[in-house]
């Protein structure tokens, strides 16, 4: 029975996927229930589980990785004999690092085992160039989601849209009526004529008299304008206010 212990690692990039959620494949709980089911159907015993929330397996090293030195720490110490996750690409997808921690536990006594992909095995060379390509083409598609994310992001503020996250000065966030590809509203950002106002003043004491963020500043202290209050996701610091680029609207 001792042969039969497994520690299953679960991964998820984003903390959007720790829950369950109908359109995603990978989210943290359909990995707990298709690991557990393969071990039951193997016959082996799961003693410990882990997991990971929102770490990118790709920008953030093993060294870093808490739960990766937590588990190579129990192999060192003989504490388990099989090590399971959904795919591969759970452990990283860092080609120049992941292939050798795989390679690593195997040396180490432990079994490596994918519940989609089989057991990766060092028996050959062929074995070895196997694992080190697997980790590559998962490097390599790490690397091309990055590029599309960026360019996307890139041609939605030269469209001048919201990207999300906080909302600028000068701006609220109105329901637009139309669902993104989870089912939810998504918002657009319409001028607040009041903060405009102050933004409008902002550029041009910036681009007619020259002034700085610092005497900017001073002159907005000075007519007691506020921070915006009461709508989340909204900041003017009057100590250092800086604008950065350019809002066509005004």
């Amino acid at each position: 029975m001792n042969e039969n212990r497994v520690y299953c690692l679960y991964r998820v990039s984003t903390n959007k996927q720790v829950d369950y959620d109908e359109q995603n494949t990978a989210d943290i709980p359909m990995q707990r229930k298709a690991c557990r089911e393969f071990a039951d159907k193997m016959g082996w015993r799961i003693i410990r589980e882990e997991q990971e929330n929102g770490i990118s397996g790709f920008k953030v090293s093993a060294e870093n990785r808490d739960k990766i030195q937590l588990i190579k720490e129990h192999a060192e110490k003989g504490l388990f004999d099989i090590l399971l996750v959904f795919m591969f690409d759970r452990l990283g997808r860092k080609s120049d690092e992941t292939p050798f921690i795989v390679e690593w536990l195997t040396k180490k006594g432990i079994k490596v085992w994918s519940v989609n992909e089989g057991e990766q095995r060092f028996e050959s060379h062929t074995d070895r160039l196997t694992n080190y390509i697997r980790f590559w083409q998962a490097d390599g598609e790490s690397q091309k989601t990055s590029i599309r994310t960026r360019t996307a992001m890139e041609q939605m503020v030269m469209e001048g849209r919201w990207r999300g996250g906080t909302v600028p000065y000068g701006y609220i966030a109105v329901k637009s009526g139309q669902l993104n590809k989870r089912k939810h509203e998504v918002s657009k950002l319409t001028v607040h004529e009041e903060e405009a106002k102050v933004v409008r003043q902002i550029f041009n004491l910036a681009a007619t008299f020259g002034y700085g963020r610092w005497k900017i500043s001073n002159i907005l202290n000075k007519q007691e304008i506020k921070p915006a209050t009461g709508r989340i996701g909204t900041n003017l610091p009057l100590a250092g206010f800086c604008i950065i680029g350019y809002i066509s609207e005004y």
